[in-house]
């Protein structure tokens, strides 16, 4: 009988320490979790009880807490919501979290584990706690310059600092206003909700780095760098027919403009955007290689750090025809505008991807130090002779081609066109990637439903609005 009140004994005092070191695992290794989880409403209330840290632009507060008299004691106010809406994102009781407001949670209600200290000072001094401010890269002038640029278009502009991957612009339009969907009117936050997501417009849509589109000619900057790293020159000739007979097909591929001969140097093929010389790049180098160089400038993987991006497809499996479309970025080639601004910051960057990112620093209160942002390289996309080569081809794009309305007075400015067809029932989207070295700014405009006749095109309606983001950054 004692024996088997043991066993009793044993097998309870067991399940008790297992209970134990579960609760103390879960304190210990879940709280963050739960705390941070957007669904978790039970911390939504107390966190819309107490202060939350800012985000900032500058010295502009983007989003930051106001207090409150209606159920809430603090409400989130958002400065110029629609413009920087990609970028904050939205906090909302009902909804939760989005973009920066959720990925910094932690950071901006004070409960990250880098805070704990100056929580466990409030709590001794009876303080009430408050989070941190998050600062971000962007330049409050390029992003109002680039959401000017894109007013009534729908579209994005990324700009990058090409020696770091620090973010200086960030718009895509249309938008929504976060504040929308922050308001202590319930009844309202759904209404909002519901009409912003049945908006064709799609206003809650990242178009400037969680969507891809056919980038259409901007591609042939990775074309081009394939057949520099593989051993070509700006120099080397290549057949630029009229028109070419895609392989194995009774389709013809034709040109926009007449590329200047029937066989023209590589350099001359970017400068006018020649489709059938960069078609017969790609049938000569094949899918392999136009695939392995796209996926060194960031193709078939997402961007890291606190961007979100959506992932740049390069197709697999591809029949001749299929690689002459996808080396002219048609077929079913796609890039977020995020993704063709890192292909032309690395190649502005010597060949070297930086991964790109929104916060340099995170504050407390006090203004102490919680968090700093160091520049990380991802990896060289092409070598350095191969960069300078194109850096050479890309300013001539710009000072006598397809990328003269991109020109601005004293800089130097390399970029590349496109014009991309998505489906015979709209009109072409519209593309400008470039940099200018004396401001190590890469910057991607795209924009959907460019228009018709020369407007179709990248040199006609992106270029001119980056040029206008540039001009602000010049001051």
């Amino acid at each position: 009988m004692n024996r088997s009140i043991r066993r009793v004994g044993a097998v309870a005092a067991l399940l008790i320490l297992a209970l134990l070191v579960n609760i103390s695992a879960s304190y210990l290794l879940r709280t963050g979790g739960l705390d941070n989880n957007p669904q978790n409403r039970r911390v939504r209330e107390a966190q819309f009880a107490q202060p939350r840290g800012a985000i900032l632009a500058g010295n502009t507060a983007m989003a930051q807490t106001v207090p409150a008299k209606g159920q809430f004691a603090y409400m989130r106010d958002y400065t110029n919501g629609p413009m920087y809406a990609p970028i904050t994102g939205y906090y909302s009781f009902i909804y939760g979290r989005s973009r920066l407001e959720q990925v910094y949670n932690a950071e901006l209600t004070g409960t990250d584990d880098a805070q704990a200290i100056r929580r466990f000072i409030d709590q001794l001094s009876g303080r009430e706690p408050e989070g941190a401010s998050v600062q971000t890269t962007i330049n409050p002038k390029a992003q109002r310059a680039a959401w000017n640029g894109l007013r009534g278009l729908k579209g994005a502009v990324v700009a990058l600092d090409y020696t770091t991957g620090a973010i200086l612009a960030y718009v895509t339009s249309p938008s929504y206003d976060p504040a929308l969907l922050a308001s202590d009117d319930l009844d309202g936050t759904q209404k909002a909700w519901a009409d912003l997501n049945a908006d064709p417009n799609r206003p809650m849509s990242d178009r400037a780095g969680r969507e891809i589109y056919p980038p259409g000619s901007s591609f042939k900057l990775v074309t081009a760098a394939a057949a520099l790293e593989a051993g070509w020159t700006p120099e080397t000739k290549v057949d630029s027919p009229a028109q070419l007979k895609l392989p194995g097909s009774s389709t013809y591929m034709h040109n926009s403009e007449p590329c200047g001969g029937a066989k023209v140097t590589l350099q001359q093929a970017l400068k006018v955007s020649c489709n059938t010389a960069f078609a017969n790049v790609g049938l000569e180098l094949g899918q392999d290689a136009l695939r392995a160089q796209a996926e060194k400038f960031g193709f078939d993987s997402s961007f890291g750090s606190d961007v979100g991006s959506a992932t740049s497809v390069f197709p697999t499996g591809l029949d001749q025809a299929q690689t002459a479309m996808s080396a002219i970025g048609q077929f079913d080639v796609a890039a977020s505008p995020l993704q063709m601004a890192v292909v032309a910051a690395a190649i502005a960057n010597d060949g070297l991807v930086m991964q790109p990112y929104f916060v340099s620093q995170v504050r407390a209160a006090d203004l102490s130090l919680v968090k700093q942002q160091q520049p990380v390289s991802l990896n060289q996309a092409v070598s350095t002779e191969t960069a300078q080569q194109l850096q050479q081809m890309m300013q001539v794009v710009v000072s006598s081609g397809t990328g003269m309305r991109a020109q601005i007075p004293g800089l130097t400015i390399g970029g590349k066109t496109g014009t991309a067809q998505s489906d015979g029932s709209r009109p072409p989207y519209a593309w400008f990637t470039g940099y200018a070295v004396e401001l190590h700014v890469a910057v991607c405009v795209f924009v959907e439903d460019a228009g018709t006749d020369e407007d179709q095109s990248g040199g006609a309606t992106a270029a001119p609005i980056f040029r206008q983001v540039v001009q602000a950054l010049k001051g």
